[in-house]
């Protein structure tokens, strides 16, 4: 079984099974650059679908959350720091849909797919609902492809950065 922890201010925490081997933890730090403004050619989080009439926007504030229903699409880069001009690690690739009537919750379903030397082409799913105003948000780490086979555990969000005019935030 090997253990592997991401703290990426969306920290994750990995428990890997493998064939005869014991309990291990791995630690990683990553940085999901997340760029969530519309009108934006670089945008890695869009709308796609809504309720008819009803704004399919998301905010920061809790006073206007995201509308019940909306689904989003991410193609998040991820980094070795905060700084988005630090080397890309890999890929946040999924979706995210508003989960809560209220709309304060969020069902997350991503896949990690790294990119870089040491873990290229494996992945990790994660998915479970991510309350999206809380400092630290937990969901499921689910499964694994490659170095991460079997992979399960759970992944803790924390916003490290956030721009609300730029629309933009480093998770």
């Amino acid at each position: 079984m090997h253990v592997l922890s991401i703290n990426w201010v969306k920290r994750v925490t990995i428990i890997y099974l493998a064939e005869a081997e014991g309990l291990k933890e791995t630690q990683l730090s990553l940085y999901f650059q997340d760029i969530s403004a519309f009108d934006n050619p670089n945008a890695t989080v869009i709308p796609v679908a809504g309720i008819v009439g009803k704004a399919w926007t998301f905010t920061q504030f809790h006073s206007a959350p995201a509308q019940f229903g909306t689904v989003y699409i991410t193609d998040d880069y991820i980094t070795e720091t905060s700084d988005p001009k630090s080397p890309e690690v890999g890929r946040a690739q999924g979706m995210n849909v508003t989960a809560g009537l209220d709309g304060l919750n969020s069902h997350v379903m991503i896949s990690i797919v790294f990119t870089n030397k040491e873990y290229n082409g494996s992945t990790i799913q994660i998915q479970g609902v991510s309350k999206q105003f809380e400092a630290v948000r937990e969901v499921a780490l689910v499964a694994g492809t490659g170095k991460f086979r079997f992979a399960r555990g759970y992944a803790t969000f924390e916003t490290y950065f956030l721009d609300i005019p730029a629309q933009y935030s480093v998770i």
